[in-house]
């Protein structure tokens, strides 16, 4: 299994998760967990999503994610798992 963590942070607004969701609907990416919050009207969330499926490759699938975070105006973060786990390691 190819798995991704996406991040997402910004200003809340209605559509963000929505928005990042279609896109990997789109490409045939599950989400397999997602954590979201919002502090005060700060918008974070964290998504770890299987592409083992996927329609399109890693960086594809990056640029249209940080594509569709633009258009949100949130910041989008794709990094393969063990890349994420690596620099959070304690």
């Amino acid at each position: 299994m190819s798995r991704v963590v996406v991040s997402v942070i910004g200003q809340d607004r209605t559509g963000i998760v929505a928005g990042i969701s279609k896109v990997l609907a789109e490409n045939n990416a599950n989400i397999l967990d997602i954590s979201q919050t919002i502090m005060d009207n700060l918008f974070a969330m964290i998504m770890l999503v299987d592409i083992s499926n996927a329609k399109v490759d890693f960086a594809t699938l990056k640029k249209e994610l940080e594509k569709a975070g633009e258009e949100l105006g949130v910041q989008v973060i794709v990094q393969h798992e063990d890349i994420f786990k690596y620099m959070h390691r304690i």
